[in-house]
């Protein structure tokens, strides 16, 4: 009880600190005719951009990676191709982006949503080499306006039985200390099910966005 009890402590403390973290970006969506609103976040690894969009109840995420062709701090406007999630940084990508002239980087996009609770059950999406794309645009304020759509390639995942029983307790607390980070915090903690006690079944299906709009405030 007093570790619980301790456990609960700080968990109120980091989304009291969390909560504090400024955010006036903004993202809508159309996912397979449902309307998805959220403020997202963005971080900047290398010359690669990484928005990630969340909400709770049921935990939903989705990702959009842009890279530019150069190696520069900040993010470019114009035109990014959308690749294979799984496998975007690949010379024939790249090789496609460079010759065709018309691309500014290349984009993947990534979509993961809890369907059993607490985290027991998935349906995630993933973009595909299907020639779609994410148009960006910079405004007179210095902030970024990006326009997407396109088809997801859906699958979904089971943790396994093994995960639920020899995680015990301990697993049940990491899901739910990972759900108030998510939520107060707006980056993704512990959502995505791969290579993380879950097993890929075998339904596969589309998932499809349409009229995606996000807006990132730079300063």
């Amino acid at each position: 009880m007093k570790l619980l009890s301790a456990l609960l402590i700080w968990l109120a403390s980091a989304t009291v600190a969390l909560a504090q973290i400024e955010n006036n970006n903004t993202l809508s969506v159309q996912i397979d005719g449902k309307e998805y609103k959220t403020a997202p976040r963005r971080v900047m690894i290398g010359n690669v951009w990484w928005i990630t969009a969340n909400t709770d109840k049921p935990d939903r995420s989705l990702r959009i990676w842009l890279g530019g062709n150069t190696n520069v701090d900040q993010l470019q406007e114009g035109t990014y191709l959308v690749v294979d999630a799984d496998r975007p940084d690949t010379r024939e990508n790249r090789q496609k982006v460079e010759s065709m002239g018309k691309y500014t980087g290349l984009a993947a996009i990534k979509y993961v949503e809890e369907t059993r609770a607490p985290r027991m059950e998935y349906h995630v999406g993933k973009s595909q080499n299907n020639d779609e794309v994410i148009t960006v645009k910079k405004g007179a304020d210095g902030s970024l306006t990006a326009t997407f759509s396109g088809n997801l390639a859906g699958s979904y995942w089971k943790e396994k039985a093994g995960a639920t029983v020899f995680g015990g307790v301990g697993r049940l607390m990491n899901k739910m200390e990972d759900k108030v980070i998510t939520k107060a915090s707006g980056y993704d903690s512990g959502i995505d099910p791969e290579g993380n006690g879950y097993r890929r079944g075998d339904k596969t299906d589309q998932i499809v966005l349409t009229n995606g709009t996000f807006m990132l405030k730079m300063k």
